[in-house]
Parts: C-alpha cells; structure tokens; sequence
C-alpha cells in the first residue's frame, strides 16, 4: 500500500496525467456526427463549421450521418464511442432536451452521457402555410383551425417544428394533428403541395420557397421578431397567444468522460470557428445565429430546455410517430 508521503509526491504527476494523455490531440480524423439527413440546417451548419475546425485542429474533420429515431441514432452513436475527443455530435433541442421525455425507451441519457463542448447556433424557424391557404397572420390560421383540426408537418417527432405545433395546440386549445417526416425536404414539398396545412420549418428552407410564391411565412416562433426577417411577426403578437416562445438551437457534444484537456482543445477550434466574421455571415444567410459559449454554460441552457419542454410534452401527449 502507497504511504501518505508517497501519495502526495505523486499527486502532481497524477493530475497532470490528463493532459499528458492528452497532448497529442488530435492524432486523427474527427468524425463529426449529424443525426439528421444531408440538406437540413443541422447537416448544413456541421458541413459549414468542419473545415474551419480542421484549419485549426490540423487533421481531417469529416461529417457522417447516422439518422433516425428524431436524432438518436446520431446521439448514441456518439455515446457508445471512445471519450478521447475523435467521436463528436451536433446536438439538437430534439435529441438533447425533448428525446428524454418523448421517447420512453432511450438506453441513454443525453444529460449524463453526453459533455458539452459550446453551443453553435438559434435556429430561425417560421410558421408557413402553403400559398394557397387564405390565411394572413397566425390568429386567422387558429380561427380555421377552430372550426376543424388542421394538419401540421415536421422533420421528425421531438424536434423544434413538432414542439411548436404542440404548444400552439395547447395555448390555442387546438386539435391538430402532426404529421412527422423523414427530414426537412419532403416536409417542404409537401408543404408546398398543400398535402399538410402549416408547419414550423427553419426559415433557411422556406424562404426561398416564399420568395418563388410557393409558401407564405406568416410568424417567426421565437417570443420577439427576429432581425433576421424583421418584418414577419412573432406567433405570440396574435391575439391570446403572448409567450408563445420555440428556440430552435444546436449545440456541440462529446462523449461523457473525454478527458478536460481535450474538451478544452475541441471548445477552443469550435468557439474560434464560430466567431469567424466568414462562417457568422454564412449562417446568417442561412438563418442561423451563431452562439458560442462556455462549456459550463452549454451545459446549464441545456438543462434549462430540458426543464422547459418536459411539461409540454407531458401536457401534449405527443408520443414518437
């Protein structure tokens, strides 16, 4: 048995061991994990991020796509793999905060599994309607839902749009009813199509569709409007919806267990990224707010959504479809 005396010799060394471990960090590609299909705004902010990291991390950074379950395919993937910084997620408000509480079998969990690195980005999302539709603004579409139950789409149970819809239905006292896609794109085909009645979809996507005249965006779902469209209003500005509020947002994880010096290494390249005045503007234009953060303070806004959408989705009833 080590004395007393030799332990606290040793105690430096032993601290130090980490970074040691560490230091040669990174020694091969990063596999940056995106758990939704190529095209998304998930997809586009990995792809849009991964060679500035790898400018500065000086080895290859590489987005895979491993889909399904509204992203836990991708979250657990990470979760199984080794914790030294190689295996990394973008992370979402679906399979971050509402999973845990939608999904009733989940053989992990995202708050124990899973160590913040930063956050990445807000996500605009927009209410839009098919051109079609008659409805102007957001109180005229909860009147017609009213009189009948209308049909909403979104890229997948848990996530942002499928939240929003189900909030809308119980701050409205609505009924309507979800329809959930395999990704962004179909939804906005069929959106266009008039096969679903309205969705809450990143405005990176609808927009151009409502500049062609194939959509209309009638609200932006955060509480305040958004000085990225600063002319559409906020769903909470119609009549007897105030503090209506659905923050789309992403933020970048490892696997629980990475060693201190390497989240350091990875927070460090992805903050740096992210306040590159290059990659800000090319979020911007794609709807995207760049947010960097400690990883003590990803960490904390996560449990709080987490704390936020656990009584929605208990209130709604919303299941995976």
């Amino acid at each position: 048995m080590l004395s007393r005396r030799t332990l606290i010799a040793a105690l430096p060394g032993l601290l130090a061991a980490p970074a040691v471990r560490a230091q040669d960090f990174p020694n091969r590609t990063i596999r940056f994990i995106v758990g939704f299909p190529p095209g998304g705004t998930t997809d586009i902010a990995a792809r849009l991020m991964a060679p500035k990291m790898q400018a500065l991390l000086g080895q290859p950074v590489v987005v895979e796509n491993r889909t399904g379950a509204g992203g836990n395919i991708g979250s657990e993937f990470v979760v199984r793999a080794p914790a030294d910084g190689h295996t990394i997620l973008m992370g979402t408000i679906g399979g971050l905060s509402i999973n845990p509480a939608l999904y009733g079998n989940l053989t992990f969990d995202p708050a124990m599994d899973l160590a913040p690195i930063t956050r990445v980005g807000m996500i605009l999302n927009v209410l839009a309607v098919p051109a079609e539709r008659t409805w102007r603004n957001t109180a005229e579409m909860v009147t017609a839902a009213k009189a009948s139950p209308l049909t909403f789409g979104s890229s997948g149970a848990g996530g942002a749009g499928h939240m929003a819809g189900e909030q809308l239905n119980l701050m409205a006292g609505l009924q309507n009813i979800h329809v959930p896609y395999r990704g962004g794109a179909p939804l906005i085909t069929d959106l266009m199509a008039g096969r679903i009645d309205f969705a809450f979809t990143p405005a990176s996507g609808a927009k151009p569709q409502a500049d062609a005249g194939k959509l209309r965006m009638i609200a932006v779902s955060t509480k305040d409007r958004s000085t990225l469209l600063p002319e559409i209003p906020a769903v909470a500005e119609s009549a007897g919806l105030a503090g209506f509020d659905m923050a789309d947002w992403s933020a970048l994880m490892a696997p629980r267990g990475t060693p201190a010096p390497v989240v350091r290494t990875l927070h460090g390249a992805a903050t740096a990224a992210l306040r590159d005045p290059e990659l800000v503007a090319a979020l911007g234009q794609r709807g995207i707010e760049s947010t960097p953060s400690s990883p003590e303070e990803c960490g904390a806004f996560i449990q709080a959504e987490t704390a936020k959408w656990l009584p929605v989705v208990r209130a709604s009833g919303a299941r995976p479809d």
